[in-house]
């Protein structure tokens, strides 16, 4: 979840244009990680914010591939920034205080810290500063004026029922790889996953926090195979993880009997799941997210409208072995459809 950007910016012929390009990069890059500046010709000027957990993962290096192409679109200036690693709610406190001292009209962000950000998060509304959040809600969802994101529950919830019908009726010992404490989007694919497959977390055998990074997902199903050798039946935060937990299992011999569900839908796992290492998984579009917000910031610059409540920008079930009774499309479908 678990899933950031590159500096680039373009030469400037004015000395004054020059002085808000170098606003731009010193907002973006200060303290968040890294910073880009991208600019458009129209829309008087408007600038719209972006704010990802880090510029690594490729879930947020299609977040902002989409928001850069909605920009150019609408002609609009994007100033983009990212947290040093997944957590680091102080870079992106830094990076919408400068963002706001630099004018922006709206910032679309995906919180790292979805409590702890709220503060700073208000502090920008009062300004009369558009805040949308991509992917992972705040805490509460209501700090932030609009959330576009994939439904977590659902994206969780399908895995788990395509689960409990791919494991027919078989008793099952069920190990969970999650992200982190406290981190909704987390929360809610785990808790999503144990609903679709009639579960609850005392029927779970082991579980353990991952940060959604393969080489963690690795050691903590090495972890679980330790307390539980019988295991058959992996949830995963994302594929990352899934795919940490199959080197694991393939270490033990176990990688064909165990079944491996995961979240996201990146190209990576997509081919993943086409190769038989990951058996499901849920995909979702951030390319969508940042798109629809960009176009909801420039409304609001055009005529005062903001982008309320949740929009869903949809999650499909992908796997090339279908279940009776849970909708799913194929690696094929997945695969033109994923990103990374």
């Amino acid at each position: 979840m678990s899933r950031t950007t590159r500096p680039s910016t373009s030469l400037l012929r004015a000395a004054a244009v020059m002085g808000v390009a170098a606003l731009t990069l010193t907002a973006c890059g200060s303290g968040s990680g890294s910073g880009s500046a991208s600019s458009g010709s129209g829309s008087d000027g408007v600038k719209v914010g972006l704010i990802t957990k880090t510029d690594t993962n490729p879930f947020f290096v299609k977040m902002k591939e989409g928001a850069e192409k909605a920009a150019k679109s609408e002609g609009v200036k994007l100033m983009t920034a990212a947290g040093k690693f997944d957590g680091d709610n102080a870079g992106q406190v830094t990076a919408i205080e400068n963002m706001v001292a630099a004018g922006v009209k709206g910032i679309l962000i995906t919180p790292s810290d979805s409590k702890a950000i709220v503060p700073a998060i208000e502090k920008a509304k009062a300004k009369g500063v558009l805040v949308i959040a991509l992917d992972t809600p705040t805490e509460p969802q209501s700090a932030v004026d609009a959330l576009f994101a994939t439904d977590n529950l659902k994206a969780g919830q399908l895995i788990g029922e395509y689960a409990k019908a791919a494991m027919a009726g078989k008793t099952a010992k069920i190990a969970t790889l999650d992200l982190a404490p406290g981190v909704s989007v987390g929360v809610q694919r785990h808790d999503g996953f144990l609903k679709g497959f009639g579960a609850t977390d005392k029927d779970v055998v082991c579980a353990q926090d991952t940060g959604g990074d393969q080489a963690k997902g690795q050691t903590a199903m090495e972890n679980c195979l330790q307390k539980e050798p019988d295991i058959n039946v992996v949830y995963t935060i994302n594929e990352p993880a899934a795919l940490g937990a199959y080197t694991a299992l393939k270490a033990k011999g176990r990688e064909k009997d165990v079944l491996i569900v995961s979240v996201d839908g990146g190209c990576t796992g997509t081919q993943a799941v086409k190769d038989g290492k990951i058996a499901a998984t849920s995909q979702q579009y951030p390319l969508k997210m940042a798109a629809e917000g960009v176009k909801a910031v420039v409304t609001y610059a055009k005529d005062g409208k903001k982008a309320s409540g949740y929009t869903d920008t949809g999650v499909t079930l992908i796997t090339d072995k279908a279940q009776t009774g849970v909708d799913s499309k194929d690696t094929a479908f997945g695969l033109e459809n994923c990103w990374g």
